[in-house]
């Protein structure tokens, strides 16, 4: 075993010394909060510490993230809505509701419920089946406006289905005087995967 030198020794004071340390304000914008880290220089001045490295990473990332400007979404119409296709804002009204699945579900000491409704929903355009989930169904009253934030298209039966996942959202939006065009539902054209053979 090897003793340390005395000017490793006096490297070690001198870092253990220090009482000002670097601080690290992560700003919230959904809460409205400020966390403050504050991190001693002892730990910061030997980055010999890959977990410290990956930390340090990810703040800077944040304070980056923060700093960029939100762009403004680009709302589609459910016309223009294509099978496999996701990161659709839409505003669309509520025609009907239908409740597909209710049940419970024991997940530790609380029961879950899990719910699933098909709304027939849209807009001057067109009609098309949204599937919501558990809180989103509250939202399917007949006749809400409602606006679809990073809503996706998903397959069933060969026909298409408008969803919401967890990196979407569903907002009441304000009500429109839009009428839904009834006579344009994109849920009843059927799709068929075609192979096709190059020679």
């Amino acid at each position: 075993m090897t003793r340390p030198t005395n000017r490793d020794e006096e490297e070690r004071r001198r870092l253990m010394g220090r009482e000002e340390g670097r601080t690290i304000a992560i700003k919230s914008v959904e809460k409205g909060m400020e966390n403050v880290l504050r991190i001693p220089n002892r730990f910061l001045s030997v980055c010999s510490n890959p977990r410290l490295d990956l930390l340090l990473q990810i703040f800077k990332g944040i304070e980056m993230a923060e700093s960029k400007t939100l762009r403004k979404p680009i709302f589609t119409k459910v016309d223009q809505l294509r099978p496999g296709t996701s990161g659709h804002t839409v505003t669309i009204k509520v025609v009907n509701t239908k409740m597909v699945l209710q049940k419970g579900r024991p997940d530790g000491p609380q029961v879950r419920q899990i719910r699933i409704a098909e709304s027939l929903v849209g807009d001057e355009t067109g009609m098309i089946i949204f599937t919501a989930r558990n809180e989103q169904v509250d939202f399917m009253k007949e006749g809400a406006t409602l606006t679809l934030r990073n809503a996706k298209i998903d397959m069933f039966k060969g026909s298409m289905r408008l969803a919401v996942d967890k990196w979407g959202r569903v907002e009441v939006a304000e009500p429109d005087s839009f009428k839904v065009k009834e006579d344009n539902n994109l849920s009843l054209i059927e799709y068929e995967l075609i192979n096709i053979v190059e020679e």
